[in-house]
């Protein structure tokens, strides 16, 4: 299948009716922050392959390489490269970059059905990739997060051979779910939907790489009645499209009559109300590259009603590499609820790691795993026996999270997994519609399993809330909706200060029962055999459980010192189909 004739098509589009307009099946991202550079994609799931075009600025003789790499890295990475040979004229390669930058041709080439259109200095471009080339110099296009690394050079070339990406005028890279669940743009919104928008306000963003925006807003008078979100998508300032990385909307969870303080600033500036720490239960979430998120025709999360706190809060997360002071935005959020509740009322459960120091992870490491556990006995005494339907999950660590996925048992044997994220960042984080619903009955238990990179920090990084610190959660949404809302665990207390004294007594570590957990942790003089010790504690460890309703209070039981889940059946790595590497 080809684009011919296309191109224009989708510009026309893009910059008349907004990207929430493009034609159903259709993805659009901007792979640079004034948006010259941008990228529509595709999906054809029987023959398992993407379809790209690419539209950039493009002279005579300049080339061109679009990629992936594991986290963004433009080396080692692997690339499809756009550039105009001295006498064959335009040529279209498939390339890998070892770790050093040099650039190689790939003895199987699989950037395929390339045709191109130049209109005065742009150019317009497309070509076909599989998802699994079974070319082991290939990246593997999965369900999760992919990191689109691009590069622009001089020319001429005479080949691409000996070629370095380290000779590059510019070069970007973007975050974005390219295997994105192709029902969801088929749920249609009823006619008794409004829409509410949740936006910034004008904000100079600051001249900074990194800034996180936050906005306290009210919700409008007629959600006294409870309805339901049945929608939400993001809304981006024209000429921003680059600039807004991701978007979350959270209520401010706190009796119906509080008022939350107006703010309007920096999510982390001291001057921040402490008040508004309570806006933080997710409502709506959107990251580069998301379509709208449509809740299944049966369920909505209900807003509003006489005991709901009517306050909410935006946070935009901007990115400006290019440390640019002239942007102003007023990008946001537009959520669509209606008065007509569907039959179920659907809900929000967390699932992995308790927000506390007990969980640690050493300096230094490259990989280092933590588990959080929604263990069989809280889901026994929280579900009700027809057991419940999760439609949705929105992954979530700190800095250092790298890849999450959570796990599925059912009486010791490993069902399908609920969602993983094997290239996971924190500056992408969107609410993702399952292309498969899982049903977990009582009795199930669910391991949300994180792991993390913390080559570059010093010292030990906690659990906790600030950025510097660590999570691992799965906010899964799910019908029909019941009291349970967190199912997290940690090591218990009576484990963890064993380990401590074992530290104390035989290793000479100044940890002390009289310390805090976090100055024991820090305290450690941390080697590879330690890091190596403290992770086999935390494979073998009892667990201190939250097993919590709406109201906070704990479900009836005994949660301190409880096993750990085991598997006796895991389930078998997936096998990759290798028969057919052509597209046909």
């Amino acid at each position: 299948m080809r684009f011919i004739g296309v191109p224009i098509f989708f510009s026309f589009l893009h910059s008349c009716l907004g990207l929430r307009d493009l034609p159903e099946g259709i993805s659009y991202i901007s792979l640079d922050p004034t948006g010259n550079t941008s990228m529509y994609w595709s999906l054809d799931y029987d023959q398992q392959f993407v379809k790209f075009e690419i539209h950039l600025p493009l002279r005579k003789w300049e080339w061109f390489a679009i990629g992936f790499s594991d986290y963004g890295e433009f080396y080692p990475a692997d690339y499809c490269i756009l550039w105009t040979g001295w006498k064959d004229g335009i040529k279209f390669q498939d390339t890998w970059v070892d770790d050093r930058g040099d650039i190689f041709v790939d003895t199987q080439q699989d950037c395929q059905e390339f045709d191109i259109s130049y209109q005065k200095n742009r150019a317009k471009f497309t070509f076909i990739r599989k998802f699994d080339t079974c070319d082991d110099d290939d990246y593997i296009i999965e369900d999760g997060t992919t990191h689109i690394v691009w590069l622009k050079g001089n020319g001429p070339i005479t080949s691409l051979e000996h070629l370095s990406v380290l000779n590059t005028k510019q070069k970007g890279m973007q975050r974005t779910q390219l295997l994105k669940n192709p029902t969801a743009q088929k749920i249609k919104i009823p006619k008794t939907a409004r829409t509410v928008e949740f936006t910034a306000d004008h904000v100079h963003v600051p001249h900074n790489d990194t800034t996180y925006w936050c906005r306290v807003m009210k919700l409008p008078e007629y959600l006294t009645d409870i309805h339901h979100i049945i929608q939400f998508e993001a809304i981006i300032q024209s000429g921003n499209e680059g600039l807004v990385h991701h978007m979350e909307v959270f209520h401010c969870e706190a009796k119906a009559e509080k008022a939350i303080p107006s703010y309007n600033g920096p999510c982390f500036d001291p001057s921040r109300p402490k008040d508004t720490e309570v806006c933080k239960k997710v409502m709506a979430a959107w990251a580069m590259g998301a379509t709208p998120f449509k809740y299944p025709k049966e369920a909505g999360l209900p807003v509003g009603g006489k005991n709901f706190n009517k306050y909410v809060m935006l946070e935009v997360h901007y990115n400006n590499p290019e440390l640019k002071s002239d942007y102003i935005d007023s990008s946001g959020m537009r959520l669509y609820v209606t008065p007509s509740l569907r039959k179920y009322n659907a809900g929000i459960i967390e699932l992995g790691l308790e927000y506390t120091d007990k969980m640690a992870i050493p300096p230094k490491q490259e990989s280092f795993t933590l588990s959080g556990y929604c263990i069989a006995e809280c889901t026994a005494v929280s579900i009700p026996p027809q057991g419940i339907t999760i439609f949705g999950s929105q992954l979530h660590t700190h800095l250092t999270g790298v890849q999450v996925l959570t796990r599925h048992i059912r009486d010791g044997r490993e069902l399908l997994e609920l969602n993983r994220d094997n290239h996971y960042s924190t500056h992408f984080q969107e609410i993702r519609l399952l292309k498969r619903p899982v049903l977990v009955l009582p009795g199930d238990a669910l391991i949300t399993i994180c792991r993390y990179n913390t080559q570059d920090r010093e010292n030990i990084t906690l659990g906790g809330f600030a950025i510097r610190d660590e999570m691992c959660v799965n906010y899964v949404h799910y019908y029909p909706r019941i009291e349970l809302e967190v199912c997290k665990s940690s090591i218990s207390y009576q484990t963890l200060f064993s380990y401590f004294r074992f530290l104390k007594e035989w290793q000479s570590q100044n940890t002390s029962s009289s310390y805090g957990i976090s100055t024991n942790y820090g305290s450690i003089e941390w080697t590879s055999k330690r890091a190596d010790d403290l992770h086999q504690l935390y494979e073998d460890m009892t667990l201190s459980m939250q097993c919590n309703a709406s109201t906070g209070l704990r479900f009836p039981g005994d949660w301190e010192n409880v096993p750990l889940t085991r598997v006796s059946y895991s389930l078998p790595p997936p096998i990759r189909s290798c028969k057919q590497n052509q597209i046909v």
